[in-house]
C-alpha cells in the first residue's frame, strides 16, 4: 500500500516555488506582491561531531571574555572621540556614587522588611491598576466619557487656581506646605 500512495515533496529551490500552499505571485501585474531572494541553507549540526560545536562555543565565550576584560588595548588602537571618551568617563564616574548612595541609604533603613513589602505592594498595584486601565479603555464609549471629564476638570481647576492672581498665591502656599508637611525642607 506504501507503493502505492505517491509521496509529494516540496523543494524550495527559488523565489518561484510553493510556499504555505500559495501560487506564486506575478511580478509585473500586481503591485503587491514583493519577491525576497532565496536563504542559503541552514547549517548542517553535525550531530556525529558534538565535540566540534562544543569546542566553537567555548572558543566564541574566550575570545569575548578577553575582550571584555582587555578593554586597555582597543582604547589604544581605536581613534578617541572625546564625547564619547567623556560621556563614558561620566557615565563610568557616576554609577558608583549613585549605587553608593542607594546603599547608604539601604543601610540607614530600620525596617527592611516593611520597605521591601512596601515596594513589592506599590509593584503589584501598579500593575493591577495598569490592568483595571487597560480594561476600561476597551470598553466602548468608557474612554471618550472619562477624556470629556478630564478636559472639564483641567478647565475648571485652571479657572479656580491658575488664572487669578490671589488663587494662584493660596495654590503655591498649598503646594509648598505639603511639600515641607513631606519632607520636612521648606522651600
Amino acid at each position: 500500500m506504501a507503493s502505492s500512495t505517491s509521496s509529494s515533496t516540496l523543494s524550495i529551490s527559488s523565489s518561484s516555488t510553493l510556499i504555505d500552499a500559495k501560487p506564486p505571485c506575478r511580478q509585473s501585474t500586481s503591485p503587491q506582491c514583493v519577491s525576497l531572494p532565496t536563504l542559503p541553507p541552514p547549517p548542517m549540526q553535525s550531530q556525529t561531531r558534538p565535540w566540534k560545536t562544543t569546542t566553537f562555543c567555548r572558543k566564541i565565550a574566550r575570545n569575548v571574555m578577553s575582550m571584555a576584560s582587555s578593554t586597555t588595548t582597543e582604547t589604544a588602537t581605536a581613534p578617541v572621540d572625546p564625547v564619547a571618551a567623556s560621556a563614558e568617563q561620566l557615565s563610568v564616574s557616576d554609577s558608583p556614587e549613585f549605587l553608593k548612595t542607594i546603599q547608604e541609604t539601604w543601610e540607614k533603613v530600620e525596617d527592611k522588611y516593611a520597605v521591601s513589602t512596601i515596594a513589592v505592594a506599590g509593584a503589584v498595584a501598579l500593575w493591577g491598576s495598569a490592568g483595571v486601565i487597560s480594561a476600561i479603555d476597551r470598553l466602548p464609549l468608557v474612554p471618550g466619557v472619562l477624556e470629556v471629564v478630564g478636559i472639564g476638570y483641567t478647565g475648571w481647576f485652571a479657572y479656580k487656581n491658575i488664572i487669578f492672581k490671589p488663587d494662584r498665591e493660596v495654590l503655591v502656599r498649598k503646594i509648598k506646605g505639603t511639600v515641607k508637611e513631606i519632607t520636612g525642607i521648606d522651600i
